[in-house]
């Protein structure tokens, strides 16, 4: 008979950590009497990270007092009292090896549905004060689960636990966590899985995407998990690199594209066609400034990251470059790169790009964030879609162009865009001049003035089942989100591409001061090799005081994301441009081909990712 050991609630506060505050919920305490189970949570309880814990299906979080005892062994503590790993309910009985999806239990008058298994967080390692909690959970098959309220009512610590109905499938709480977090996924097992109505919409979307990943690795005849996983990051959700490191390419031609925007194109040396990229997709060049007062010194590299701007299946690439007026890299390839030149190249990467399917095509632009979503423009005219190679046919998805500049002068792509659009049979272009010059024509060159913004798109008639990729300054692209939005395209159907370093994830961790990325307030005692971050422009030495390559890129504020900081939610999961690593500890499951979780590891030489 199972019973409620111990009930546990506790209210969001700030926590001091690592020089930072986190906001958390994860202290749990004991309390007696009775307590009302509610549909979101229980009386007197909270969650401070509605992104990862709480809702309809995680109101409740149960753990097991066998689990309380295997950790004392395991840990070597005399005794962990109960909410210590943040759970609601502590209870004799209900094992993760054989409580199932699905199944419901009765306590007191609220009956409870197992929605799903616990979301893998640094907060319990925080709690716990063993920052590799987070792993052991999933490696030890020991994660406790949620539970939905399907009845509300009072519950006290000491009554009995009665099922009252199971779970359809047969899944129990471990298997699920393991398929998901663990190697092997296997396909017959994934379809039981799905087919689950009570597992929580967030790890069936995740399940769906391993079915899809196993599919494609099958069609490719890739090994089964070569590709990483994309039921935890988008990061794996790309083929592995072309090419490993950096190899040079020569420059065959440089073309300005508009005042400010100049292009180089770029093939291999021997003549032979370059290997196709996703369209949408970047590549990140090392250059080495020659100037003892350039940034970095002599024999420093600059490494910066520039989207493709051409078609996918041409066989070169093409990059398009804004000259800053202060920018390094691009003053020195637009005052020392000439025709004939070789450029230090990576492979194209990133997880931005077209993706198949038959819904319209929104591509939304600003300035020189024309350049990926060009390719993808090029790919529709030439039949392409996001893995495949063009047919030469012109695609039949519906296609709107929308793109902002100040004015004809520094409207990039212009007539090349107006031709690849004239070859699509249902296209639509909406141009916004933010300053027309006097010669610039209404209706020919632009078509309204003003900058391209939600307002402006009101009554054009977007389609809302359209996936839309936009790319330029945060700002744009984050009003243009909230735009399309409110219009009523679906959030997950909107994906956006950054100038430089990507958006942080930091859960739990209170919003602080903004720095640019800089070197580390301290330089090592003994520097290790240089670790540089492309999309950040910065390089340094690596510093043995740190515990991870995410740590260092923390005391240099590079924007990172993760969320259990100990090798298996793959959240940090980063490309890895060149160079090796050494884990510790390992991941429980390995990234996918040419990308690394920096949570976990170190540099073996010089590296460069693509943070």
């Amino acid at each position: 008979m199972a019973t409620l050991a111990s009930m546990n609630v506790g209210m969001p506060q700030d926590v001091p950590w690592h020089g930072r505050t986190v906001h958390t919920g994860v202290w749990k305490y004991p309390v007696d009497g009775p307590r009302m189970a509610r549909r979101l949570n229980i009386d007197g309880d909270g969650q401070g990270d509605l992104g990862g814990h709480g809702g309809v299906h995680r109101a409740v979080l149960v753990y097991q007092t066998d689990s309380y005892r295997h950790w004392e062994e395991h840990l070597g503590r005399d005794r962990i009292e109960t909410g210590q790993f943040g759970e609601n309910l502590t209870v004799d009985g209900l094992p993760d090896d054989e409580v199932c999806i699905g199944d419901r239990y009765r306590i007191g008058d609220a009956v409870f549905e197992v929605s799903q298994p616990r979301v893998t967080c640094y907060r319990v390692g925080l709690r716990m004060e063993e920052p590799r909690m987070a792993a052991l959970l999933v490696s030890h098959r020991r994660p406790g689960f949620y539970m939905r309220v399907i009845v509300e009512g009072e519950i006290e610590a000491g009554q009995e636990i009665v099922k009252v109905a199971d779970g359809p499938g047969g899944m129990t709480v471990a298997d699920i966590d393991s398929l998901l977090y663990l190697p092997g996924h296997p396909r017959d097992d994934l379809d039981r899985a799905l087919r689950l109505s009570a597992l929580s919409p967030g790890w069936q979307a995740s399940l769906r995407s391993l079915k899809e990943q196993s599919a494609k690795e099958e069609a490719g005849g890739a090994p089964a998990g070569s590709s990483g996983n994309t039921g935890l990051t988008a990061a794996a959700s790309s083929p592995p690199p072309a090419w490993a490191g950096f190899r040079p390419l020569r420059v065959d031609a440089i073309r300005e594209e508009s005042h400010s925007v100049f292009s180089l194109t770029l093939s291999a040396p021997d003549g032979s066609r370059l290997p196709a990229w996703l369209p949408g997709q970047s590549v990140t060049l090392r250059l080495r400034p020659e100037d003892p007062g350039s940034p970095g010194g002599v024999g420093s590299p600059l490494i910066r990251s520039y989207s493709l701007s051409n078609d996918p299946g041409d066989g070169r690439y093409r990059i398009s470059v804004k000259q800053e007026p202060h920018g390094a890299a691009s003053t020195l390839i637009h005052t020392t790169v000439r025709v004939g030149d070789t450029l230090d190249v990576a492979a194209p990467r990133g997880t931005f790009f077209l993706a198949d399917g038959e819904r319209p095509v929104v591509l939304a632009s600003a300035g020189v964030g024309a350049t990926p979503v060009l390719a993808m423009l090029h790919a529709l005219a030439d039949g392409g879609g996001d893995q495949s190679r063009g047919t030469g046919t012109a695609s039949p998805r519906e296609v709107w162009w929308l793109h902002g500049a100040r004015e004809r002068a520094e409207h990039a792509f212009a007539a090349e865009s107006r031709a690849l659009l004239d070859r699509l049979p249902a296209s639509h272009a909406y141009i916004c001049y933010s300053r027309p010059a006097d010669h610039d024509r209404q209706g020919v060159d632009y078509t309204t003035p003003g900058r391209l913004s939600a307002d402006t798109l009101r009554g054009v008639g977007l389609p809302t089942d359209a996936d839309a990729y936009l790319c330029g300054p945060v700002g744009f692209m984050d009003d243009l989100t909230a735009g399309l939005t409110r219009y009523g395209m679906a959030p997950d159907r909107i994906h956006m591409e950054t100038f430089g370093a990507g958006a942080a994830l930091n859960p739990g961790v209170n919003p602080s001061e903004q720095h640019d990325p800089h070197p580390p307030p301290e330089p090592p005692a003994t520097p290790g090799p240089d670790v540089s971050f492309s999309r950040s422009g910065l390089t340094v030495p690596w510093d043995p005081r740190y515990a991870s390559l995410l740590e260092l890129a923390e005391a240099c504020d590079v924007p990172t994301r993760w969320s259990c900081r100990t090798g298996v939610c793959h959240n940090c999961e980063s490309a890895l441009l060149s160079g090796g690593v050494a884990y510790d500890p390992d991941p429980v499951e390995p990234p996918a081909e040419g990308d690394v979780l920096i949570c976990c590891s170190r540099p073996r030489d010089g590296i460069v990712l693509d943070l």
